[in-house]
């Protein structure tokens, strides 16, 4: 019995790490993490949601800092329309100070956010999702009571220059879902920051 529970231990361990996260067509798990404004926060909190835009991304990044902007008008074009961005930062704050909670208030207060930005504190999410880089979207579309990924990746394809973008890869992917049309590209590489993993 020894030997048996110990080669399931083994087996649990090596499927955790052979889990590199979400592919395109999977279920996507839901979360409950506290949003700077001291709430806890869940994609089922949306009951009329057609989707979600969710964004790893963080405060000190300068590829975070150069979207932010991008990311705000994602929210305030696409929200009405059902699809809302969720924002969640998976720093580890021991490892960037100016990841810690207090200055994620500060800044979603000096920006006005008008949507969640959450702490992921034990980084489970961003594990679980297979996020690797601040920012790195995952657009998913509800379906019945699951949410279903459906793109990948970056928010476009120029990260130092949003007035030479030439493909809005998120914003193409949730036209396609609005438009009941396939999203192409379902993926394209994260360009960021990587993220600053627990040791």
């Amino acid at each position: 019995m020894k030997k048996l529970a110990f080669l399931s231990a083994v087996f649990i361990t090596l499927c955790s790490f052979a889990f590199t996260g979400y592919n395109v067509g999977d279920k996507a798990m839901d979360f409950k993490l506290k949003n700077v404004d001291g709430e806890m926060v869940s994609m089922s909190d949306y009951p009329n949601a057609k989707g979600f835009i969710v964004i790893f991304t963080c405060n000190h990044c300068p590829f975070a800092k150069a979207y932010e902007d991008r990311i705000i008008a994602l929210d305030a074009r696409y929200a009405p329309k059902g699809y809302p961005v969720i924002a969640i930062n998976p720093n580890d704050p021991t490892a960037i100070a100016e990841d810690d909670y207090a200055t994620m208030q500060q800044r979603a207060k000096a920006k006005n956010y008008q949507f969640p930005y959450l702490v992921d504190n034990t980084q489970n999410i961003a594990h679980t999702y297979g996020a690797t880089r601040t920012p790195h979207v995952f657009v998913l579309q509800k379906s019945g009571s699951d949410f279903i990924v459906k793109y990948i990746g970056a928010i476009d394809d120029n990260s130092d220059d949003a007035s030479a973008v030439k493909e809005k890869y998120v914003e193409n992917a949730v036209e396609s879902l609005l438009a009941g049309t396939p999203v192409n590209p379902t993926s394209t590489k994260a360009i960021g920051c990587g993220i600053k993993w627990k040791s």
